[in-house]
Parts: structure tokens; sequence; C-alpha cells
């Protein structure tokens, strides 16, 4: 039998807001080799990351790589711990991030609203994001996972966090959900921005490389969105940006096992480009809303060697766009565009609503006296 969560101090008829659950993956709590441990056993054990028989992955996950890779991990993590503050950059960004549409959305919605901070894996959770919500009163609620580009291991995962968590909430909220936001125009502008910044500055390369993180092969042949919408998004913003089909190319990062992933592979590319001619490159990552270990370490650092060291001479990483003025401005345009028609009352429906209100408080104060 489950045990509903109820609200035990909570005031019948109590004035409600709308409630922006801003999500995206997680880091460790520290870079060490319990915290790793602790943070790749629950992302490792998510059946929608690895799509693997439990029976077959199980022991090689706690007989192998749990035994193995948090060590090298906590080691990664250390390098880049404080790159972007105080902290994890992912973590320390995305706060900047909530604090960035917090601000945006109080001045151009209609009524009041909350936006909090949750991570697929770690910490702050999903769950203590929603309580944070429904304790400020949100009974409507946008989940807005951070992945421009949909994907079964990321945008699915999270919403089955969402959803396992109101399984046991009395009371649940109105929902609508943020699936992919790809190809919209403000998150293609910033992107182009970025780069168009970065080209003034330090030069247009030869070759502009738009990596994304990888997944394995059969999980596009199974009907996920993720590859195509890759594509899209690159194209869409090499448009803006005036570039011909060979000044850049879409790449996939960060291959885990043996198998097929998509392809081309990042690495396998910069390894390769400098016997093709290729000798300065710039690389950008869209699919990541904020700087993490895969982009800070894995392309600024691991495969600018392997560039430099197969002949390559110019290496740029453009960062991600974090906390943008444009990109938060984009953020905040996705919110208004999912919540249309839940904040836009019109005066005879905010005084029903605070007549429903009173007349529910008025209720709810007898059935207690009457206890």
């Amino acid at each position: 039998m489950i045990n509903y969560q109820g609200e035990p101090d909570y005031e019948h008829g109590s004035a409600e807001r709308l409630g922006v659950l801003l999500l995206n993956l997680g880091t460790p709590d520290e870079p060490t080799r319990p915290a790793l441990r602790r943070y790749l056993k629950q992302f490792l054990s998510d059946p929608r990351v690895i799509e693997i028989p439990a029976w077959k992955w199980w022991p090689i996950l706690n007989g192998i790589v749990l035994n193995t890779r948090p060590q090298k991990s906590a080691e990664a993590y250390k390098t880049i711990w404080n790159h972007h503050g105080d902290g994890a950059p992912l973590l320390t960004i995305a706060r900047a991030q909530q604090k960035g549409l917090q601000e945006r959305l109080e001045h151009q919605m209609a009524g009041p609203v909350s936006v909090a901070l949750g991570m697929r894996y770690g910490n702050p959770s999903v769950a203590s994001a929603m309580h944070e919500l429904r304790e400020a009163g949100a009974r409507r609620m946008l989940v807005f996972p951070l992945y421009p580009q949909y994907a079964g291991a990321t945008t699915a995962s999270t919403f089955d966090a969402v959803f396992q968590e109101l399984l046991t909430w009395r009371w649940m909220p109105e929902l609508r959900t943020v699936n992919q936001y790809h190809r919209d125009p403000g998150y293609l502008d910033a992107l182009a921005n970025s780069i168009r910044e970065h080209f003034d500055e330090h030069g247009q390369p030869e070759k502009l490389i738009l990596s994304y993180h990888g997944e394995p092969k059969r999980y596009l042949l199974g009907g996920d969105p993720y590859h195509c919408q890759c594509h899209v998004t690159s194209r869409l913003v090499a448009e803006r940006l005036g570039l011909s089909e060979d000044q850049y190319m879409t790449t996939f990062q960060s291959r885990f096992g043996p198998e097929e992933w998509l392809k081309p592979y990042t690495d396998e590319t910069l390894k390769a480009l400098p016997a093709q001619g290729v000798k300065h490159v710039a690389v950008i990552c869209p699919g990541f809303s904020a700087d993490c270990l895969e982009t800070i370490e894995e392309i600024g650092d691991e495969n600018r060697e392997y560039f430099e060291e197969a002949g390559g001479e110019i290496y740029h990483y453009i960062p991600a766009l974090n906390e943008r003025d444009d990109h938060l401005d984009a953020l905040a345009r996705i919110v208004r565009q999912h919540t249309q028609g839940w904040v836009e009352h019109s005066e005879y429906d905010a005084v029903e609503d605070r007549r429903e209100r009173d007349l529910v408080h008025k209720n709810a104060l007898a059935m207690g006296a009457e206890r």
C-alpha cells in the first residue's frame, strides 16, 4: 500500500502559482572516489541509459565498472571542479541559470512563478525540487529538462523521475513538459551569436565541429529522434552563420562500451582532419546547456591533444551557452510558450478563482471544527 504524501501545513484556499521545474543531468557531490561511486551507480543503473538486461549488466556494473571507474572519474573531476566558480561547473552554472530565469519570468509573467532546480542524478534531486515548488504553492508545473535534443536516455529518463515521485503525491499538479527545443529560434540565435563572437575574436576556422553526446546506434534504429534533431540543429545554426556544407560537420562524443555508437566519432574525426589538410578547428557542443566534465575536460583538453598530436595547429573550444543573456532570454521565451493559458486570466476568472479559494477555505475550517 502506498503512503501518499500529504501536506500537513497546507491551508485550503491558499493562492496558487506556476512552478517551473528546471532539470539537468547532474554531478557528483564532490570529486572523490566514494562520491563518484554513488553518482555513477545511480546513473549507470538507469535502464534508460543502459538498455541491457539487468541480469547481464549488473554483474558488469558492480563487479567491474564501479570498482575501476570511480577513481579515474574523480581525478578528472578534480581538474575542473572550480572551473566555473565554487564546486562542480554544471551545478554552479545551473544555479545561475535558475536565478536568471526566475528574474526574467517575474517581470514577464502575468502571475506568480517559482523556478526550482533539480538533477536527474545526484543533488539537488528531482524530488527535492518538486517539493520546493509544492511548498511554494505550485499547482501547475512545467517540466523543463535542459536538453535541446530529445533522447530517451536524457529527456525521457528525467520524465521517469518526475512521474515516479508523483506516484506518492496526494494532490498531483497539472503538468506540461518541454520535450525538446532543438529548433527554437532563440536557442539557435544564441548558438550562432556565441560562434560569431568567437570567430570575430579568434578568426574563422577551416572547420566548425558541432559535437553532440553520443548514444548507441541501436537507439536510433529503435526510433529515438536524437540523431536527426542534432543534425537539424547543426544545419540551422550553419545557415545563420552562412556556412557551406564543407565548412562544418556534426560529430558525436563520449561513447562507452564496445558496441557501435552514432558516427562520426568526435575523437576519431579530430585525429583524422590534419591529414586532410585541416589545421584550424573550433568545436562547440550544442547539446549541452551548461559546461561540464564532457565539455571542459573531454572536448576542451583531451580532444585538443588528439588534434594537435595528429598535426593540427589551432584548436578552440567554444563554451556552452551557460548563463549568457541571449540563452536565458530564449529559455524564458520557451517557458512562456509552454505555459500559455495558465497565467493569462481574465478579470472574471480572477474573481471566480478568489471566490472558489474562499469557499474551499471556509469548508476546510468547518470540517476542522467538526472534528
